[in-house]
């Protein structure tokens, strides 16, 4: 099923890019209970297997069943070019009651037998409680299973964007939107998506993209009010974002630069910050400073800053170098 919209000239100048912790969050629960599906994480589910079996997340389970749809409190957008996990947490749990409740029921719906289980009975006897509980299982998951590897998630989630702020800058909408997911598609003002029951209405709403680790292969979105239409992707760069070091270096290269900066110049395939490439490298992040520093100065690398961060990312020559075309 494809479902299109049309956006008016104000919903373009509202539309923007969002990294959520809390979606990561979701998409790690999700990951979890179908670790069959997702081969590019099964390093992290090795890692995490011990913290995961001390959490209780059927709860988080019943309410996002296989192939189905969790409450959309859960999704609150985020208000900011990067969100923080407490104010995302918080937004669930101001969530009206008798709003907590309507979703919940329709989400448990979904799976015969939910609502009449001892955890569906308990959500909808006290929905505010239900919110609270919920809110606090995703802080025990982030804390448990995420927080000691948010720098190298989030230096995959911000070259994601810079990636495709620039195609939007070189091509517009239509080129935005054609690398973001095969189910959407950008054509005469109107956004395309296939698979989706809902699609925003215009009205100066904009939409908001947020590119997601733990959500790959799928696309999805979240369109009810009060929050801003939503679209959630996968990232780009999943494939290596579990290994452990980049590729080795060539002997040349490191006999030319040494072996710290031959190692840093070979793993940068994506635009990474400091604080990612010395989690990376298990340096210190002034060695990985002043490295990048002599990198840039050399030509190999450019720096811009996206936000609060500062990326680095090859320049042609650095490429060349990299790959053994100038060696």
């Amino acid at each position: 099923m494809s479902l299109r919209t049309r956006f008016a000239a104000e919903d373009l100048l509202r539309c923007r890019f969002a990294i959520s912790p809390l979606r990561e969050a979701q998409g790690a629960v999700r990951t979890l209970s179908r670790p069959d599906r997702h081969g590019f994480h099964l390093p992290w589910l090795r890692q995490v297997r011990g913290q995961a079996a001390g959490l209780d997340l059927a709860p988080l389970w019943l309410l996002a069943p296989d192939g189905g749809w969790g409450p959309d409190f859960l999704h609150p957008s985020p208000l900011g070019p990067l969100a923080a996990l407490e104010d995302e947490l918080g937004a669930i749990r101001a969530t009206p009651p008798q709003t907590v409740y309507r979703q919940i029921e329709a989400a448990l719906a979904q799976t015969p037998g939910a609502a009449t289980s001892r955890r569906g009975r308990a959500m909808l006897a006290d929905p505010a409680a239900a919110a609270h509980q919920l809110a606090r299982l995703y802080e025990k998951v982030w804390s448990a299973l995420l927080a000691p590897h948010w720098p190298r998630l989030r230096a995959v989630l911000e070259a994601d964007v810079a990636y495709h702020a620039r195609r939007l800058a070189d091509g517009g909408m239509q080129r935005l939107f054609t690398g973001l997911h095969p189910k959407l598609r950008w054509s005469e003002g109107a956004l395309t998506a296939q698979g989706h029951t809902t699609l925003p209405e215009p009205g100066v709403q904009g939409l908001v993209l947020v590119p997601s680790v733990f959500f790959w292969p799928e696309a999805g979105s979240a369109f009810d009010p009060p929050w801003q239409p939503t679209v959630i992707y996968p990232a780009r760069g999943i494939g290596g974002l579990w290994t452990q070091t980049g590729p080795a270096a060539s002997t040349a290269l490191v006999r030319l630069l040494g072996s710290s900066r031959a190692a840093i110049l070979t793993g940068l395939e994506a635009p990474s910050t400091t604080t990612a490439l010395a989690h990376r490298h298990g340096m210190a992040m002034s060695s990985v400073s002043a490295h990048l520093a002599v990198l840039r100065d050399a030509g190999l690398l450019v720096s811009r800053r996206y936000g609060h961060q500062v990326l680095y990312e090859r320049t042609a020559l650095g490429i060349a170098v990299a790959t053994g075309g100038l060696l």
